[in-house]
C-alpha cells in the first residue's frame, strides 16, 4: 500500500546548480538539504518546505518536460504570486480547475510548477 509521497523528481543541466538555488531558497523559499555523498557526487540539488520535497538531478541533455510538474499548495496564492514576480519570475493564471486558484511558473532551466490554492 502507498502510505505517502516522499519527493518529487525534477531534472536539470549539469551546472545549473547555483541558479537552482537562487530560485527554490531565494525566491520560492525553500531550504536545500543536503545530498548524501554518494549522490551529491552526480550534482543536483535537494530542497524541502514543509512536507514537499523536491530533488532536482542534473540529465547531461537536459529538456524541460512540457506539460509534466509538481502542483504545490500554497496559502495566501495572491502574496505567492507577487513575490515570484518581485523576483522577476512571470506567472501565468488559470482560472479552468474549480475550487481552486491556481497559476503556472518556470523556474530557472525551464521546469513547470503548478501553484494553487482551495477556493474556501
Amino acid at each position: 500500500m502507498i502510505a505517502a509521497l516522499d519527493h518529487v523528481q525534477l531534472a536539470a543541466p549539469p551546472g545549473s546548480e547555483d541558479r537552482l538555488r537562487t530560485f527554490y531558497c531565494g525566491t520560492l523559499g525553500m531550504t536545500e538539504v543536503p545530498k548524501p555523498p554518494a549522490l551529491a557526487a552526480r550534482g543536483g540539488c535537494w530542497f524541502r518546505a514543509g512536507e514537499v520535497s523536491l530533488h532536482l538531478g542534473t540529465e547531461q541533455d537536459f529538456r524541460p518536460a512540457r506539460q509534466a510538474h509538481p502542483g504545490l499548495l500554497v496559502t495566501g496564492i495572491d502574496t505567492y504570486a507577487a513575490r515570484l514576480t518581485a523576483h522577476g519570475t512571470p506567472v501565468a493564471w488559470d482560472g479552468n480547475l474549480p475550487g481552486h486558484r491556481r497559476f503556472y511558473c518556470e523556474d530557472p532551466v525551464g521546469n513547470r510548477l503548478e501553484f494553487l490554492e482551495p477556493i474556501r
